[in-house]
């Protein structure tokens, strides 16, 4: 299992983690078998907005041996007391539902406190006016909290958010379906999504990604809008490339589903291209460097799809990635201009211009 670096505390967070929005429909024994599983193979990152409230109490029990080996993404507003899964911005209900999932998951603190659904500014409103936003500051005062995280499907929410200067973690959907303006959370134009993530990464706001499989649609050739399936290690490696990702979070149903997934820690460089994306490509996105690094090897042993990200990031205004761009062995200075780069892009980047135009940025 690879593992990447919380920039806003430096947990070492599993590049897989684990959703629970359909293990719950499992029997007892086999959701603690698959969580326990989990566990045995490196997941260490668990998101807790289940679709089933049983969910809680059977991964306490998984949990009992080495709560401390794993962080849990708990989410304010989603509210199982009832027994089933429901969404509340009301101060009460949102206090009783933490304390339930923090009883039934034997635990007494929550590493990522999440504000759940965040898809309009009314939701936000709500949760300012009622007093839930202050009361997750106030957990994490206390010591209750860790950090602080929200989920949203929509870039613009998710930039008012971050505006505040209180986010460590941001749960959104990734796939290339929302990237490429498929499907109903495809919210948000590509430049828009893309701006986000280079955000996220300037800011040292880690990103966990849901729906990295868009529920199973693109891994179906008669259900994906592109009439292509890609396999889950594509789908991971895919969400993974995009800057400030940390984890990716599938939501397996069973132990032989998370197998599959995790094989993507065996998978070779091959197996993990999704280059055939490249033939589906919207317009908006034709020319746009993705950092892939279907490009490479560079016969000059550029690390092209590093010198974009430093390069995009340096624009942001990020000054620590124009001072990586800096130190790098080889830059955008060393291009030969062969045209190998361009040949191999499957969104069409004419990387060689692109080395030119990254030179003039930096004064070389």
């Amino acid at each position: 299992m690879e593992y990447r670096k919380l920039p806003h505390g430096g947990e070492m967070i599993s590049v897989i983690g684990m959703g629970s929005s359909v293990v719950g429909a499992q029997k007892e024994k086999d959701i603690i078998k698959t969580v326990e599983y989990a566990v045995e193979n490196g997941i260490n990152y668990f998101d807790m907005a289940g679709g089933h409230a049983s969910i809680f109490a059977l991964y306490g029990k998984a949990f009992e041996c080495c709560r401390k080996d794993v962080m849990l993404q708990v989410h304010f507003g989603a509210d199982y007391v009832s027994g089933e899964y429901g969404w509340s911005t009301d101060l009460e209900t949102i206090k009783r539902s933490v304390a339930w999932q923090l009883e039934n998951l034997k635990t007494d603190y929550i590493d990522f406190g999440f504000i759940h659904c965040l898809d309009e500014q009314g939701d936000l409103e709500s949760y300012e006016r009622s007093g839930a936003l202050e009361y997750i500051l106030d957990m994490k005062q206390q010591g209750v909290v860790k950090h602080l995280g929200f989920s949203t499907h929509s870039p613009e929410m998710a930039n008012k958010l971050l505006d505040k200067n209180i986010i460590d973690m941001l749960m959104f959907s990734i796939n290339p379906m929302y990237d490429y303006g498929q499907g109903d959370y495809a919210i948000g134009g590509s430049d828009e999504r893309y701006n986000l993530y280079r955000r996220c990464e300037k800011e040292g706001v880690g990103i966990s990604v849901m729906k990295p499989f868009n529920a199973g649609l693109l891994l179906d050739e008669k259900k994906s809008p592109f009439h292509r399936k890609l396999t889950t290690a594509q789908c991971i490696q895919y969400c993974l490339d995009k800057p400030g990702v940390l984890t990716v979070l599938p939501g397996p149903g069973s132990v032989s589903e998370l197998e599959e997934i995790l094989h993507y820690n065996e998978a070779t460089e091959e197996d993990r291209d999704y280059s055939v994306i490249g033939t589906f490509t919207p317009d908006d996105s034709v020319g746009k460097c993705v950092y892939c690094k279907h490009c490479h090897p560079c016969p000059a042993g550029l690390n092209i799809g590093l010198i974009n990200k430093y390069y995009d990031l340096a624009k942001l205004g990020d000054k620590l990635a124009a001072e990586h761009y800096l130190t790098l062995e080889k830059t955008a200075e060393d291009c030969i201009s062969c045209g190998h780069c361009d040949s191999r892009c499957p969104f069409h980047v004419a990387q060689s211009e692109r080395m030119t135009e990254i030179c003039r940025y930096f004064g070389k």
